[in-house]
């Protein structure tokens, strides 16, 4: 593995960071859209794959994020074990997290790698994007980006197993799970404290869709607010 560091998706603190790859940028055009893609390393090097693909314990995985607007983007990772973590922003990160059209961002960055680990299941990534900061600089001093551990009532239904649909198996034999992948916040009762608590627009509106390895998620309006929706990260 080199000198990759390496983080735990299990685990309660995570080391990442995002930082843009590509200075060129791109005028928002059409509906406004956000871009995720899975990336998964395999024999030295990062491989996009399918949203909805089940990873295996111990693989090493990575976000790519693009959007055609600036904002600011926060994510958040509640496991099969029932932590949960700040991905980004965070105290090991630095607080930066402004986005700008055109670019791509890593989430963690290259050094760092997340490794899947834990009981089988479906993570829920929480993407958060809003088109202004969310705290005034002196509110940010006081953030604390880790809240306590839900309530045992807050915790990821156990019922969120992984399943292969056979009619999409890969020439390599791929299992892919239909019901991972980007979708609307299935609850929001279920949602983490912190982002219970800020008032986010209504994701009715958001479109959802798979375009080969991309998933894209689009609002055919401006953001007036904070947006949340969840990418299911399936895992044996």
């Amino acid at each position: 593995m080199g000198r990759n560091r390496q983080a735990c998706l299990c685990a309660l603190v995570m080391v990442s960071t995002a930082l843009p790859l590509a200075a060129q940028t791109s005028p928002q055009q059409g509906p406004y859209r956000m871009e995720i893609v899975l990336e998964r390393r395999e024999a030295g090097a990062w491989h996009a794959v399918d949203p909805g693909l089940v990873l295996e314990q111990n693989d090493r995985v990575r976000f790519r994020f693009h959007t055609n607007f600036d904002g600011y983007l926060y994510v958040m990772n509640q496991s099969t074990s029932g932590t949960y973590a700040m991905l980004f922003p965070s105290e090991e990160t630095g607080r930066e997290n402004r986005i700008t059209a055109g670019k791509d961002y890593l989430v963690p960055a290259t050094q760092t790698l997340f490794r899947i680990a834990g009981p089988p299941g479906h993570e829920i990534v929480y993407w958060m994007v809003t088109p202004a900061e969310l705290r005034t600089a002196e509110e940010q001093e006081k953030y604390v980006p880790l809240p306590p551990p839900p309530p045992k009532d807050k915790q990821v239904p156990a019922n969120m197993t992984p399943r292969c649909d056979d009619t999409l198996l890969r020439a390599r034999g791929d299992c892919i799970d239909t019901s991972a992948g980007p979708k609307n916040v299935t609850s929001r009762e279920l949602l983490p404290d912190n982002l219970a608590q800020i008032p986010a627009e209504g994701s009715g509106g958001l479109m959802f869709l798979r375009k080969q390895n991309t998933a894209v998620v689009s609002s055919p309006v401006p953001l007036k607010g904070p947006v949340i929706y969840e990418f299911h990260l399936a895992h044996k």
